[in-house]
């Protein structure tokens, strides 16, 4: 499994928990802080706590999202990298670096 297959599922798992999150919240004040005790006068069951989790988490999500998706560029940059490279090495024309020899082991060309 490649590093940026890793990242994209960290990415999409990522995601869907701030999907999750996000869906749980009411900005008029329903959603899940209110399924514990309504109004908000009651703290027996966190219901502030409750909410300042969800937006914390909110946050906190958004932010690991977002770092994931810079990092995942990671990858892909050496990758291009690797891939321009070879492109470059394929384009240079194959030239010998030992100058050709004579059965006599001589390199002029010339057989006396």
């Amino acid at each position: 499994m490649s590093t940026f297959t890793i990242f994209l599922i960290l990415i999409i798992f990522v995601a869907f928990l701030l999907v999750v999150v996000i869906m749980v919240q009411n900005p008029k004040g329903g959603g899940l802080s209110s399924s514990f005790g309504g109004g908000g006068t009651q703290q027996l069951g966190g219901v502030q706590k409750t909410t300042d989790f969800l937006d914390k988490s909110t946050w906190t999500l958004a932010t690991v999202m977002l770092a994931l998706i810079l990092l995942s560029n990671i990858p892909i940059m050496s990758n291009s990298t690797d891939a321009i490279q070879q492109d470059i090495e394929s384009t240079l024309p194959a030239t010998d670096t030992l100058p050709a020899t004579d059965t006599d082991g001589d390199t002029s060309g010339d057989s006396n």
